[in-house]
């Protein structure tokens, strides 16, 4: 059978579905708020949406961002399609359809306020995606991408063959230690639901089921069709796709875990920052707590001249009973306040964290600020501290997007006394 057959079979099975990967208008929707709370979008962002396809992403994009959308992708019908949808929904001149290779793409650096690629970076490579698309993002900019990862350390011996053959899957840990290796922090994550597969799996399996397997090509199709929808359904549990909302790191800031050499500094900074010495006595105590203590999880943000600006510190809790973790305290030195040196150790701490394989993290704290780092109000999980303090101050932060976090009453530390 020619490769052209085959390619011809492959297309004339997705030509005009809705969907040419797992996803939903509610997970663009849940991926964009993310974004937008990671830093604010212009009024009219410019917009970047790799692997396009047809443009469900792109669509939305225009329609409900206001965003003035480059829609890319090598198959000129799907192309097509975008722009005949386009211009029925009159958004034909914030949707500009263009051919050309995600790998080797023709636009200046920070030429675009949000690049977008859902269900597409895997056609060239997680790590080589984030690498060469990162120059394209404006400063403020945000990446926003999808990509299908192991749920699960130990993959059945199907599903490791499987995706063996098609494309090798990683864990959480690997991507996100990607994604810090190649200059970003991890802004939010979010776990499509089952629902998104359905949304791509079921018009595709309606098609395959009314093709004509006398099709040149078509039988060799379908084979491969069918066998993917049945890997899914049948060892769903042990793959999902992850949605990544990955900001580059501030280059005035350079994060590191802290060291002995800094407690005097971090000593100083907690004291001037509170105006007390309350947390700084507090940092003490909790290295002094081999319980609470989680080695690789102080962090502090250093000033262009060396000097430690900013601290963040996460130890160990409880949920129940069940290990959780506590970003606290958080202090940046007086002259660096409101100059990202806060954000850029926090976004550095948590990322530490997700490599760790932490899945819960808990602060107490503004709820103005933390949000920005992913933090909703902990109740929502059905989380909540043993003392009274207003629910919105009391946030926490699913480090995998899962959703799969304990429930019930928050047990800190006894350093923190509470």
């Amino acid at each position: 059978m020619s490769d052209n057959a085959s390619h011809a079979a492959f297309f004339a099975l997705h030509h005009g579905l809705p969907r040419q990967g797992p996803g939903s208008d509610d997970t663009t929707r849940r991926l964009l708020s993310l974004a937008t709370l990671a830093g604010p979008l212009p009024a009219r962002p410019r917009v970047l949406d790799l692997g396009c396809g047809p443009g469900r992403s792109a669509l939305l994009l225009a329609a409900e961002a206001g965003a003035d959308v480059t829609a890319v992708d090598l198959h000129e019908p799907f192309l097509a399609e975008l722009r005949r949808a386009a211009d029925a929904r009159g958004l034909g001149d914030a949707v500009h359809a263009v051919r050309a290779d995600m790998g080797r793409l023709p636009h200046p650096d920070g030429s675009f306020d949000l690049v977008w690629a859902e269900s597409s970076a895997y056609s060239i490579g997680f790590g080589h995606a984030l690498r060469s698309w990162r120059r394209l993002l404006a400063p403020g900019g945000t990446l926003v991408v999808t990509e299908c990862e192991w749920t699960t350390d130990s993959p059945s011996r199907e599903a490791r063959a499987f995706w063996d053959r098609h494309y090798a899957l990683r864990g959480t840990a690997a991507n996100v230690a990607a994604a810090v290796g190649a200059g970003y922090h991890v802004a939010g994550t979010y776990r499509q639901p089952e629902s998104d597969w359905d949304e791509y799996y079921g018009p595709l399996g309606e098609r395959a089921d009314a093709a004509d397997p006398a099709v040149p090509g078509m039988a060799e199709a379908l084979a491969a069709t069918r066998e993917e929808i049945a890997m899914r359904r049948e060892h769903g549990a042990e793959y999902d796709y992850t949605g990544y909302v990955l900001r580059p790191a501030d280059p005035r800031w350079r994060t590191r875990p802290g060291a002995d050499a800094d407690l005097a500094a971090v000593r100083a900074i907690s004291t001037a920052a509170f105006a007390r010495g309350a947390e700084a006595e507090l940092v003490d105590r909790l290295r002094a707590d081999a319980s609470a203590w989680l080695p690789g999880l102080s962090y502090v943000a250093e000033a262009p001249d060396g000097a430690v600006a900013a601290y963040a510190l996460i130890t160990r809790c409880r949920v129940g009973d069940a290990p959780a973790a506590a970003l606290a305290p958080v202090a940046v030195a007086p002259a660096h306040q409101r100059q990202g040196a806060g954000q850029a150790v926090v976004r550095a701490v948590l990322d530490a964290a997700r490599l760790a394989g932490e899945r819960l993290v808990l602060v107490l704290g503004h709820p103005e600020y933390y949000p920005r780092f992913g933090f909703t109000p902990a109740s929502r999980y059905g989380i909540r501290p043993s003392f009274d303090v207003p629910d919105e101050a009391m946030m926490a932060l699913d480090l995998d997007g899962s959703g799969k976090v304990p429930q019930g009453t928050i047990h800190y530390p006894r350093a923190f006394g509470v």
